[in-house]
């Protein structure tokens, strides 16, 4: 039976406005992963495959949990995430609407956002959001096809899809789903029958005593 854990990456640099600045772990984003990757172990978790997107923040947080000691780390670029600095540039452009700063803006922002490009609005835009869909199905497909346990280390908008996809939800549900991601959460989805069902989100245990509260971020 296919059992595949999700992983969002560490706190990356969220000072950054753009694709390239954003994509690094902080100092805090290096000490989410490595006590995931221990408490993981402390848990005796086990995973017979391990994968990872191939931006830098998945390899850096996929090397903090020292998630190779199960397997070799297949890396592919299928599991990276929507480029969403990208999408809200173009957004801009065509609202004058600008990147939100706060949490509670973006929380009026990103479903707009988010069904502006599913309904092709947005122009100039790295990937359609239909491209973007089919390439994380096709990723989960193959990945839950080895029939293993497999530890896939992501970004939280692939994660929210995977939600959405599995759960058949709309676009608005999709958006607070990113926005309820938090970094280095686990999440499962394990087959049933002919399809993958939810059966865990946002699981942050590592991160639960409370000397370590202050590490529970969503950015």
């Amino acid at each position: 039976m296919a059992q595949i854990t999700l992983v969002r990456h560490g706190q990356a640099n969220s000072d950054s406005q753009d694709e390239q600045g954003y994509d690094k772990l902080s100092p805090l984003g290096h000490e989410q992963a490595a006590w995931l990757g221990a408490h993981m172990r402390e848990t005796k978790q086990e995973f017979d495959s391990v994968y990872c997107g191939t931006l830098r923040r998945h390899v850096e947080t996929t090397a903090g949990m020292q998630a190779e000691e199960y397997a070799p780390v297949i890396q592919d670029a299928r599991l990276n995430e929507l480029a969403y600095f990208d999408l809200s540039n173009a957004y801009e452009t065509m609202t004058g609407t600008q990147t939100p700063n706060t949490r509670e803006e973006f929380i009026e922002h990103m479903p707009r956002l988010l069904i502006a490009w599913k309904d092709g609005l947005l122009k100039d835009v790295p990937e359609s959001f239909a491209a973007f869909e089919d390439r994380v199905n096709t990723a989960l497909e193959n990945i839950a096809a080895r029939s293993d346990r497999a530890l896939v280390i992501t970004s939280g908008g692939l994660i929210a899809n995977v939600t959405r996809q599995v759960m058949d939800l709309d676009m608005y549900a999709y958006a607070r789903m990113c926005l309820a991601v938090m970094n280095t959460s686990t999440h499962r989805v394990t087959r049933v029958g002919a399809h993958l069902a939810l059966t865990q989100f946002n699981n942050i245990a590592h991160l639960e005593h409370t000397s370590r509260h202050y590490a529970q971020t969503h950015i």
